[in-house]
């Protein structure tokens, strides 16, 4: 008898995860392990299930998908992840492969698409929907030579920082979040638009919503 698959969803919008449940369990060898809206919620629930694939959107509160995806390719090395996400651009697809991403999906193909990515991933492969695959093409064997996109020059806690900033947090609040001092969340949020050559909150929010560090 064939092994059932376990998988894992995480999106933030409810809707769109009935649809992948009900899309997966039509599928006898599909068993849906788990399901959330929250990125750090998504770690918790993948060391707990041990699924063999997340299917994992970008921006989610708590923690993004990028962020989320690179601690699980540490902590859960087995468990392969496939992006669905809202972003159809090539600078998520690679901030999703170089955090640990084995395919990438678009939300408005997701259906016969993620299917198709999901016997890719168990055969061992890459997946990129066509969609945006020329976008990427031949990078595959050069990811050595591609230059870090801008959120990846940041430290584990300027990204949360940042994370925060684009939920709409206040200084306060952040600091209360994640138990630090008032000062010191500013220190990282002068460093964070010192590295991103920002000059304002405005500009700061602008650009952690642009690069998946809110829902969408």
């Amino acid at each position: 008898m064939k092994k059932s698959l376990r998988i894992l969803l995480a999106d933030d919008h409810q809707m769109f995860r009935d649809a992948l449940r009900s899309l997966l369990e039509k599928s006898p060898h599909i068993k849906v392990v788990g399901e959330t809206g929250d990125g750090l919620e998504v770690v918790k629930l993948a060391q707990a299930t041990t699924p063999d694939i997340i299917c994992m959107d970008i921006g989610m509160p708590g923690m993004n998908g990028i962020e989320a995806t690179r601690r699980l390719s540490t902590l859960c090395p087995e468990t392969k992840i496939i992006a669905v996400s809202a972003f159809a651009e090539q600078r998520y697809a690679m901030d999703m492969f170089d955090a640990g991403a084995t395919a990438y999906v678009t939300k408005s193909g997701a259906g016969e698409e993620l299917l198709r990515a999901i016997e890719a991933v168990q055969n061992g492969q890459k997946y990129v929907c066509p969609r945006i695959a020329s976008l990427i093409a031949g990078t595959w064997s050069s990811q050595r030579d591609i230059k870090l996109s801008p959120p990846l020059q940041l430290g584990a806690r300027e990204r949360q920082v940042l994370q925060l900033v684009a939920e709409g947090h206040t200084s306060q609040q952040i600091a209360t979040q994640l138990f630090i001092a008032h000062s010191t969340v500013e220190v990282h949020r002068r460093n964070i638009m010192r590295k991103l050559d920002l000059h304002n909150v405005a500009e700061l929010t602008r650009y952690a919503i642009n690069h998946g560090f809110a829902p969408n």
